[in-house]
């Protein structure tokens, strides 16, 4: 999916708060603390709470063979002031019953509030349509999580539906709304953020 550009640790994305960059051994702490509160992790579908270090850990070597493969794109967010310190994760991956890779992201209870998901997610959104040429991108976000559903939506992203997927990590069925931004639309964004044509 993704080209040899993103398979190598050196890879970063860059925007005007935060460095995007793989994943590294020493983050796991942070993945363990931060991803492991409940505040967070209840409005995943595959974080536990807590979440034990080995499995932060493993989260950290699986991320690094999906980016190696090409198969997605999962990175660290950090501030740049703090490019060492992990704050949260975006990543777009395929899931076995997905029709497009899935856009999916946390970030540390401390960070909330500043705008720093939505800018993440889009350099993650522009990376993906910029580098691996996939015609669109699907997400979801609990009906709960009005803040997930308003990083996708500035994000460009539109509600297509309602379901109600199970999450084992959440014990069953949860109500959730289906986003999905196609690379025409993202296309049109841009060209209008630049003033071109937006047909």
């Amino acid at each position: 999916m993704f080209p040899d550009l993103t398979r190598d640790d050196v890879f970063r994305l860059e925007t005007r708060r935060l460095w995007l960059r793989w994943p590294m051994a020493r983050d796991a702490e942070a993945v363990a603390r931060l991803a492991g509160d409940p505040a967070v992790a209840e409005m995943t579908a595959r974080l536990p709470t807590p979440l034990p270090l080995h499995e932060a850990e493993g989260f950290v070597i699986r991320a690094r063979a999906a980016n190696t493969l090409g198969e997605g794109l999962i990175m660290a967010v950090c501030r740049r002031a703090a490019p060492a310190n992990l704050i949260g994760v975006v990543s777009v991956e395929h899931r076995p019953d997905g029709v497009a890779p899935h856009l999916g992201y946390w970030l540390g209870r401390p960070f909330w509030g500043e705008g720093l998901m939505t800018e993440a997610a889009e350099a993650m959104v522009d990376a993906t349509f910029a580098y691996a040429g996939e015609p669109a991108l699907v997400s979801a976000a609990m009906v709960a999580n009005r803040s997930s559903q308003r990083v996708l939506e500035k994000c460009g992203f539109r509600r297509t539906g309602e379901s109600a997927p199970v999450f084992a990590a959440r014990g069953g069925a949860v109500p959730s709304y289906d986003f999905r931004l196609d690379r025409a639309e993202w296309l049109g964004r841009h060209r209008s953020a630049v003033g071109g044509p937006s047909a």
